[in-house]
């Protein structure tokens, strides 16, 4: 049996790794970083730790999506229909959670946090979409919680390069520790 990070009760937190979310542009490869994700995630169930695959969905009215008036939009997403589906390139485990967030932070609002306590987590290795925005929102919820945090750099990436860049090299190492999916699982 693999042991990931000795010591710690890890647990794995994938974020928007789903079909609306990765058909975006982003500055890394989708494949490289679903492979990457697949690689940790695969050694994550080998270890019996628990692996939480996070989606972003909203009601069919979007009447539960946030609409403050912002400076900077976000980039128009077409409506698909698998918009919300997660990639098949993980899998889906048996004991796998899932946790639908309304918006960018997958603690605020979802039972993320109860159901890492409940299962004695105190680490959280992050990987998914995108750096600054999923990533991001919810490991400074994280630090805020008390889960020490790692963020597995070759399993994620942005729209924007600059702000991936900020996350993995400005914020991150300030609430966590940023390694590669190598250096955690081999």
């Amino acid at each position: 049996m693999t042991q990931i990070l000795p010591g710690t009760r890890p647990a794995l937190v994938l974020i928007d790794l789903q079909h609306g979310i990765a058909a975006m542009p982003l500055v890394h490869p989708v494949a490289d970083v679903l492979a990457a994700s697949a690689r940790l995630t695969a050694a994550f169930r080998e270890a019996g730790a628990p692996v939480v695959r996070v989606r972003v969905a909203f009601s069919p009215d979007g009447g539960d999506a946030l609409s403050a008036a912002v400076d900077a939009p976000p980039p128009a997403v077409e409506p698909r229909s698998d918009f919300a589906t997660l990639c098949e390139e993980v899998g889906d485990g048996p004991t796998d959670l899932h946790v639908t967030k309304r918006g960018w932070d997958a603690f605020h609002g979802t039972e993320l946090d109860l159901q890492l306590r409940r299962r004695g987590v105190d680490t959280i290795v992050y990987a998914g979409i995108s750096t600054s925005i999923g990533i991001e929102s919810t490991a400074r919820h994280g630090r805020e919680l008390g889960y020490a945090q790692v963020f597995a750099a070759d399993a994620m990436s942005d729209l924007v390069a600059s702000a991936h860049d900020r996350a993995l090299t400005v914020v991150f190492p300030r609430i966590g520790r940023v390694r590669t999916s190598d250096d955690l699982v081999g």
